[in-house]
C-alpha cells in the first residue's frame, strides 16, 4: 500500500498542472488526490491568498493547519473522514461556506466559532437529534443549510423535517437545496 499524499506534495502538483504559484491563486483544489490525502497540516499556509480551498474526496480525518488562511472564505471538505468542527476556529470570522456533507459528523460542537456562515453543507452526515441540531441556531449568518440523509431528518416525514428546522432556524433562506417558504401572518386591518 502506498502512502498517503501529504499537503506539500499535493500542493507542489497543483502548481505543476496549472504551471503557478499556489501562494498568489484564490482558489485551490486539492481533491481527489491519490493516494489521498490523510492529514492537513501547516502545509496549508503557503496558500496566503486562498478565499477557496477544495480538499474533497481524500481521507482526512480532523481539520488543521487553517490558522494561516486569512482571506478564506469556501472550505470543501466533504467525502471524508471528519468526526468534528475543530480546527475551524482560525477561520471563524472569514468563513463563509463549510460544505462538510458525507462525512463522519455526529456532534456539532464548535460550530459557533463560525460567526460568518452563510452556507452549511452537512448532509449525509451523523446528526441524530435535535439538541445538536439546535446548536445551528449559534450561526447568526446562517441562510443556506443542506441536512438531509442525517438521522435526524430521515427520522421524520419530509414536510414535518423542515417546517421544524425552519422553525428553529428563523433565518434561513434555503433548506436542502429548496427555498424557505414561511407563512406569512396576516396584518390586522385598519379600523
Amino acid at each position: 500500500m502506498s502512502k498517503p499524499t501529504t499537503i506539500k506534495e499535493a500542493i507542489k502538483k497543483w502548481e505543476e498542472k496549472h504551471g503557478s504559484s499556489a501562494a498568489e491563486a484564490s482558489e485551490v483544489v486539492m481533491c481527489f488526490q491519490w493516494p489521498p490525502v490523510e492529514k492537513m497540516d501547516n502545509s496549508l499556509s503557503a496558500l496566503v491568498n486562498c478565499r477557496k480551498l477544495s480538499l474533497s474526496t481524500n481521507m482526512i480525518e480532523k481539520i488543521s493547519g487553517l490558522g494561516s488562511l486569512k482571506n478564506l472564505q469556501i472550505l470543501s471538505v466533504g467525502r471524508n473522514y471528519i468526526k468534528s468542527f475543530s480546527g475551524l476556529e482560525a477561520v471563524g470570522e472569514t468563513l463563509e461556506e463549510l460544505w462538510m456533507s458525507y462525512n463522519l459528523i455526529e456532534k456539532l460542537k464548535g460550530v459557533h466559532v463560525l460567526k460568518n456562515l452563510k452556507v452549511l453543507y452537512l448532509s449525509n452526515n451523523l446528526v441524530k437529534d435535535w439538541a445538536e441540531f439546535n446548536k445551528l441556531q449559534e450561526l447568526p449568518n446562517l441562510q443556506d443549510l443542506v441536512f438531509v440523509g442525517n438521522p435526524l431528518s430521515d427520522a421524520y416525514d419530509e414536510t414535518v423535517w423542515k417546517s421544524e428546522a425552519v422553525k428553529r432556524l428563523p433565518n434561513l433562506k434555503k433548506l436542502d437545496g429548496e427555498p424557505v417558504i414561511r407563512e406569512e401572518i396576516p396584518a390586522e386591518p385598519c379600523a
